[in-house]
């Protein structure tokens, strides 16, 4: 596996990872909870076909200046400006989890600059009477099998690679933790249900049948949501972060639908 290409760009004062690799049309990815700290082969599935684009959230592994986004409004606009510097604007965007929900916020609120969305389980919904597992309030030791069908892709990817300093690997994925619950904690409740029925863009919403974050109801009450622009489909064997457990045939879907 090649390693992508690497530059930073800096959102209101502070940098951020973008990776890059492939050829073709761009397709931009904004990475789920916990973050990307290694290239994962989803992304070379992307790869393959368009050049895949994966700017980091602040505070998530690469990126920083989380702790000035007090407000979700202020994380919509940092994100705003991190695709807007990583020359995403007006591309496809796909995105996972927490990040999912941000490419959908932009969808929402700037139509123009999302050509087509690909998304897997977005937070920013809350239902009572099915509530969303709270992933910030569980031991270290059990987040791996709420995120992943099988838990080892969640260890693989949070493994630390050889020679990495080990408080500093620790400390990033940590922040990570704490960037997304700066904008999702407690209930994962963005309020992005009044925004769903201005979402124009053509929306693709994946969800692992064994998602044990947000159950499949809440994909079908994004795609109620969004109406006739939206399709919802469920990934055989993989749990919330779909695109570790079943990265082929998440790629696939993407760059079918967003052909």
């Amino acid at each position: 596996m090649s390693e992508p290409a690497l530059t930073t760009v800096e959102v209101d004062g502070s940098p951020c990872r973008v990776w890059r690799k492939g050829s073709g049309r761009k397709l931009g990815f904004l990475a789920g909870f916990g973050g990307l700290p290694r290239w994962i082969p989803f992304l070379d599935a992307l790869a393959a076909e368009r050049t895949v684009i994966v700017p980091s959230l602040p505070g998530f592994p690469g990126g920083l200046g989380h702790a000035r986004l007090d407000s979700h409004l202020d994380w919509v606009l940092a994100v705003r400006h991190l695709l807007e510097a990583a020359e995403l604007s007006g591309e496809d965007l796909a995105g996972s989890s927490v990040g999912a929900s941000f490419a959908l916020e932009m969808a929402a609120i700037w139509p123009k600059t999302v050509r087509r969305l690909a998304l897997v389980a977005p937070f920013g919904l809350f239902d009572e009477r099915e509530p969303a597992t709270d992933p910030w309030a569980q031991r270290p030791d059990e987040v791996g099998a709420l995120l992943c069908a099988d838990p080892e892709n969640w260890r693989r990817l949070k493994e630390p690679p050889p020679g990495a300093n080990s408080p500093e690997w620790s400390i990033e994925q940590t922040r990570a933790n704490e960037a997304a619950a700066r904008a999702f904690w407690p209930l994962g409740d963005s309020g992005i249900a009044k925004r769903l029925p201005y979402v124009t863009t053509p929306t693709l919403l994946l969800w692992g049948e064994r998602d044990r974050i947000l159950p499949l109801s809440y994909g079908r009450r994004f795609a109620a949501g969004i109406g006739s622009a939206a399709e919802l489909r469920v990934i055989a064997g993989a749990g919330h972060l779909a695109e570790l457990d079943q990265p082929e045939a998440v790629a696939r879907a993407v760059l079918d639908w967003t052909r």
